[in-house]
């Protein structure tokens, strides 16, 4: 699959979930310290990771296709898309859609 960003280090894109777009029953999305909400969306690339200063890459957590939650990143607009490009540390959790609670 073709994407029109590709990440760079340890940053995420994430393709932001349409408003009102339902993605699970129950599901209460956490305020960010400035007053706005969180975001969910699509991971639809992920960078190589973050390179320590020895050298050494830490792989993502996440991959392609899982949907998460985030709270802030570069919005970028491409092909009539709404992207986020997220540092993974911006990422807040990753939306288990096979456990119904």
């Amino acid at each position: 699959m073709s994407t029109p960003i590709t990440p760079l280090g340890d940053r995420v894109l994430v393709e932001k979930a349409e408003k009102g777009e339902e993605v699970r029953s129950g599901i209460i999305l956490p305020k960010n310290p400035d007053g706005g909400e969180s975001n969910i969306g699509t991971v639809i690339a992920v960078g190589p990771g973050r390179e320590t200063d020895n050298g050494t890459v830490i792989k993502p957590k996440v991959a392609a296709g899982q949907k998460v939650i985030f709270s802030w990143g570069e919005k970028v607009e491409t092909g009539g898309k709404e992207y986020h490009l997220v540092s993974e540390s911006s990422l807040l959790g990753i939306l288990n859609n096979d456990n119904d609670n």
